[in-house]
């Protein structure tokens, strides 16, 4: 059953997602920010982390969930280390995505040729 609302609860998320880039003319990359600042913003509020407990990987795996991982990591740092949390924080708690994400994109850049659109 976890596997099932992992899947329908991100499914969601990607929906909305498909339905703000095709009825607003926001460019992908800002869709992006918005979705890594809203979960960062939820996540601060307090309401992100519950929803990610209740709906699994379906929550924590898209975008709003890299933002809500920044968020725990510079509050931690923060509260242990003060000011300089700010700008460790973050990367420290996501450094493990942010470099799979790297990893796997230069693999992927080595395997596959990309086409040129004429």
């Amino acid at each position: 059953m976890d596997y099932v609302k992992a899947f329908v609860v991100g499914g969601i998320i990607c929906a909305l997602v498909q339905i703000l880039m095709d009825n607003t003319k926001l460019m992908p990359g800002r869709i992006m920010v918005i979705l890594v600042v809203s979960g960062a913003v939820l996540g601060a509020v307090g309401l992100y982390q519950p929803f990610a407990d209740w709906a699994g990987a379906g929550a924590s795996v898209p975008l709003l969930g890299f933002g809500n991982t920044l968020w725990k990591g510079v509050k931690k740092a923060v509260d242990q280390e003060g000011l300089l949390g700010i700008f460790k924080g973050g990367l420290t708690a996501s450094s493990a995505g942010i470099c799979g994400a790297l990893v796997f994109g230069y693999i992927c850049s080595l395997i596959f040729k990309p086409k040129m659109k004429d």
